[in-house]
């Protein structure tokens, strides 16, 4: 290790122990060591190495010099050979420890990184919904990247490095000290020109770094955004490309110019430490030819100084600044704490019971629900702000009761916010009551295994979401085990195998982001498809033909007729010509039902539903003057008319009636 690299190591040392520092608790050193135990024996072994390999160090500058005094002291030439040879044995030595003890560091750091990135999943998997609404994505894709490799790098790095510096300065000091006490202390006296510098240049290069990770971020930002299928449309459609362009072009060049002073402070810092490491030298060769000449001082011994010398500066450096350094690595492991010291507010019991076989019913007994506040699901620093919001805690089901028999369908309707969809969520404890009992079955919710649940009930939501995969892939998520007959009947029957088998890969075609490469009507068949595949006996629908057209609306009904077809389901629609057959219709208002009946029976009522109806389906003053089921009213509503402007909004590539993956 020469001057130059002492100074680079120096910089990067103290600018990386500038990222922050704080105080850990006993509880958070208990955690990290609790992840450490598994690596414990591999751990061990790599700080013994590590220990070995700095001890090493120090003796080749040792022998060096007893190299230089044979020569001068005309020794036999077999001594000056050994000598050679020991350094040999010895460069040969740290070679193979060097290469044992980076496959010990790259063991456990790498293990480290698997049990946390693991641990942090597992967790986030049993997160409630509102977890992930709440959540900014990136923020915590960057718990499971940058803050699990910043811990690891605690016991990669940190740990090793402080361990081998606190030897190779020690069993330093003691040579050079028994070398010549007059040199190593005008070498300590020169330390705070190492030092000191480095610190404050470190501070400003830390900076330097924050601010050019910030714009970095920014950027990331909006090529994420802009770069979705749905943010490139936006942009094409409303945005100005300039503008978007200039943007970028502005954050960019802030970069740059933060790259290129980085670049010069460090530079400027290195050159001038390398020439106070070179007059340090000088210092070390003057002093050391001096008392050589006056008999005080072997030959050999100063060229052991000069080597020893960066071996003096490195460590004490690095030292300097260990308790910031271990700090500020150990503040991953703080940030992944964070996440996993959210609990999820849906857990399985212990003794949890599948759901029983057979045809299964759906009971709500005096529901009541608020959704969660944020300080319980959620962290200030995952969404991004200074504080979390305080709201929450407020009841949006108000003694919510209703039964669905085996094979029935109950239908829910109301105006947007009434909780409709809150009351959906329930059942496949996306959420769980605040009070009251959802059964299935006969039986809890809260009491059923997760497994089981998710094996009887199936839901469709009103965006489709596929996965950035293949057909096959999207449709193999609800049950891996299907085979290709069966993937191509569940394709048939949600009125999609002719579209599929026209492709190009078939059932290999990838959807794209979100399925953005499907209509909106395809997207919903191929969801449904997906349930068809899964077999479930209670299906769940929350607005499966919203932002539809006709056209589209009419091939997902019909896809619909067959996931129905003998199954408990629960629908939620808000074209009320596809709850007309329902065997039973609330009508949520405020969180209540406020409703209940069949179509004709609640017309009959002139309530809230033919309130609704004669809303959407009527469309001349004395259709909507009506009181009851006339044949107008139900010649409109088999006519599918809607009087809402954007209910042509379909999200894919393809508004044109044809298939938007074409071969």
């Amino acid at each position: 290790m020469d001057m130059e690299v002492t100074a680079w190591h120096s910089l990067h040392s103290t600018m990386t122990a500038q990222q922050g520092s704080r105080r850990f608790s006993r509880g958070t050193l208990r955690r990290i060591a609790a992840f450490a135990r598994p690596h414990r024996k591999r751990l061990v072994w790599f700080l013994v190495l590590s220990t070995v390999t700095a001890m090493l160090a120090v003796a080749t500058p040792l022998l060096a010099g007893r190299v230089v005094d044979a020569i001068v002291g005309r020794h036999a030439p077999g001594v000056v050979l050994g000598l050679a040879g020991l350094i040999a044995v010895i460069a040969l030595a740290e070679a193979g420890l060097g290469l044992l003890t980076r496959w010990l560091s790259a063991s456990i750091g790498e293990g480290l990184i698997l049990d946390l990135r693991t641990t942090v999943y597992d967790h986030v998997q049993r997160m409630p919904i509102a977890f992930f609404t709440r959540t900014r994505t990136g923020a915590l894709v960057s718990r499971l990247n940058n803050d699990v490799i910043g811990a690891q790098r605690a016991f990669s790095d940190t740990l090793s490095g402080v361990v081998s510096n606190i030897v190779t300065l020690l069993l330093t000091l003691v040579v050079m000290l028994s070398l010549s006490w007059q040199i190593t202390v005008i070498a300590l006296v020169l330390l705070p020109v190492f030092v000191l510098p480095a610190r404050r240049v470190g501070r400003r290069l830390a900076g330097l770094r924050r601010e050019g990770a910030d714009h970095n971020a920014a950027m990331g930002t909006q090529m994420t955004e802009r770069f979705s299928a749905p943010g490139a449309t936006l942009v094409k459609l409303m945005g100005r490309p300039s503008r978007e362009s200039a943007e970028f072009a502005l954050r960019a060049r802030r970069v740059r110019d933060i790259g290129v002073r980085s670049a010069m402070v460090q530079t400027y810092f290195v050159t001038a430490l390398t020439l106070v490491s070179a007059l340090a030298l000088a210092v070390v060769y003057g002093l050391g030819g001096f008392l050589a000449l006056r008999g005080h001082l072997e030959p050999g011994a100063i060229v052991s100084l000069a080597l020893l010398l960066t071996r003096l500066y490195a460590p004490l450096t690095a030292l300097s600044g260990a308790h910031i350094e271990v700090m500020s690595a150990l503040v991953s492991f703080e940030r992944v704490f964070e996440v996993l010291d959210l609990k999820p507010l849906i857990a399985e019991k212990p003794d949890a019971r599948e759901v029983p076989d057979g045809p299964v019913s759906v009971e709500f007994d005096s529901v009541r629900f608020a959704y969660p506040s944020a300080d319980k699901v959620s962290l200030a620093s995952l969404e991004e702000v200074a504080t979390l919001d305080t709201r929450g805690g407020e009841q949006v089901l108000h003694g919510v009761s209703f039964r669905a028999e085996p094979g029935q369908m109950v239908a829910l309707v109301g105006s947007s916010g009434a909780g409709k969809s809150t009351i959906a969520q329930l059942l496949p404890r996306l959420y769980d009551a605040d009070g009251g009992t959802v059964r299935l079955a006969g039986v809890d919710v809260r009491d059923l295994t997760a497994a089981s649940l998710r094996d009887a009930l199936g839901m469709v939501t009103q965006d489709g979401h596929l996965f950035h995969d293949t057909i096959r892939e999207n449709l193999l998520l609800a049950r891996p085990e299907a085979v290709e007959e069966e993937v191509w009947d569940a394709l048939r029957r949600a009125r999609l195998e002719e579209l599929v088998r026209g492709l190009p890969d078939g059932l290999d075609t990838v959807v794209g982001e979100r399925g953005y490469r499907l209509s909106g009507g395809e997207r919903q068949r191929l969801t449904i498809a997906r349930l068809l595949l899964a077999h479930p006996r209670v299906v769940i629908l929350d607005e499966a033909t919203a932002h539809l057209d006709n056209t589209s609306e009419a091939a997902v009904q019909e896809a619909l007729t067959e996931a129905l077809e003998g199954r408990t389901a629960l629908v939620i629609a808000h074209r009320l010509s596809t709850v007309r057959a329902a065997d039973l219709i609330l009508v949520v208002e405020g969180g209540r039902i406020v409703e209940r009946g069949t179509h004709e029976t609640l017309l009959a009522a002139d309530g809230r539903y033919a309130e609704l109806y004669r809303t959407q389906f009527a469309t001349e003053t004395d259709s909507r003057e009506a009181a009851g089921p006339d044949e107008d009213l139900a010649a409109r509503a088999d006519e599918d008319l809607v009087t809402e402007p954007d209910e042509d909004r379909d999200a894919g590539p393809e508004l044109t009636g044809e298939p938007a993956l074409v071969p």
